[in-house]
């Protein structure tokens, strides 16, 4: 298994020879390599047997550094990148010819983002690249949101895994990509469109897509191994009766009849309810009697939002 730790000079020893290495974000957990060595990137893939029409992210720490890898900055990402970077947010731009084609897919743009996670910003500051890194997990399956995680699915693949604690916000970046000036949200994630339109005004989405212009856009995708449903648990329940179901609620507790039931805020929260997804369905996934996953959505509003998609997604199984 590999070395849990937090070595900042480890983590950057391994990077600068061309090995992967897991680093924490305040979103989940990131399988990283240098972005430049197209032979480092192309491990990425491997070990997270992920296709390679699947685009990465770069991660930089600041923004005069994101400015040397994109070929122009639009207004409104500068706007976004100056309100919200370091955070949760990933810019689609269009892309230096120094960014590897594997990272981006062969695409024209490349998604870059500013992570906010003070030991990971360390590192990037003391690195001399940039890194492309996607969730620390096997393609399609739940994201990380702690070391721990990390180990127990690739632990045998890397080497090392930068321990930062558990991930703040729990779900992955919002992305945003500018075509004709207009600013289009390619995947939901930890900002809101609510916040994003309070600084540069309307912004559209784009549902998934089986030809993805950015990470996350796939159908099926954060999902368990475990057959998933969505929908209103009481009416699901009928249709699964004699299965052994573990089920996940939003925030009501009440069924007395169910052995395995999680609940992600009691409070209904829905920050905390982010904070709790992946860790809550790798749990019911990892349980050996249950048979069946079933979920609820959450209110539609806010990180709400980003949830319901991931939620939808895991059920595309």
């Amino acid at each position: 298994m590999a070395i849990i730790g937090k070595d900042i000079s480890q983590a950057k020893k391994l990077l600068s020879g061309g090995e992967l290495v897991a680093i924490p974000t305040e979103t989940v957990y990131g399988l990283a390599a240098n972005a430049l060595d197209p032979t480092a990137v192309t491990q990425i893939f491997a070990v997270k047997d992920r296709p390679t029409f699947d685009p990465l992210i770069v991660h930089v720490a600041t923004i005069e550094q994101a400015q040397k890898f994109a070929a122009s900055f639009p207004e409104k990402a500068m706007k976004l990148a100056n309100h919200f970077w370091p955070g949760p947010l990933t810019l689609v731009l269009p892309k230096q010819a120094i960014i590897p084609d594997i990272v981006t897919s062969g695409l024209s743009t490349v998604g870059i983002r500013c992570p906010n996670h003070d030991l990971t910003r360390k590192l990037l500051a003391d690195l001399p690249f940039p890194l492309a890194a996607p969730s620390a997990n096997p393609f399609g399956y739940v994201s990380p949101t702690t070391a721990a995680h990390v180990n127990s699915q690739l632990g045998h693949k890397i080497k090392y895994i930068l321990d930062g604690g558990p991930c703040r916000i729990g779900l992955e970046s919002t992305i945003v990509g500018f075509e004709n000036e207009n600013a289009i949200i390619y995947r939901r994630g930890g900002i809101s469109e609510e916040e994003i339109s309070k600084i540069i005004g309307k912004v559209s989405y784009r549902l998934a897509s089986s030809n993805p212009v950015a990470p996350g856009q796939l159908d099926s995708h954060y999902a368990p191994n475990k057959k998933f449903y969505l929908g209103d648990i009481d009416e699901l329940k009928k249709e699964f009766i004699g299965k052994n179901v573990g089920i996940l609620r939003f925030m009501n507790n009440s069924d007395s009849s169910v052995d395995h039931q999680l609940i992600l805020s009691k409070s209904g929260n829905l920050e905390e309810a982010a904070r709790n997804l992946f860790s809550s369905l790798r749990q019911l996934d990892q349980k050996i009697d249950i048979e069946i996953i079933l979920a609820e959505p959450v209110p539609d509003s806010g990180i709400g939002k980003a949830i319901n998609d991931r939620l939808r997604r895991a059920a595309t199984n």
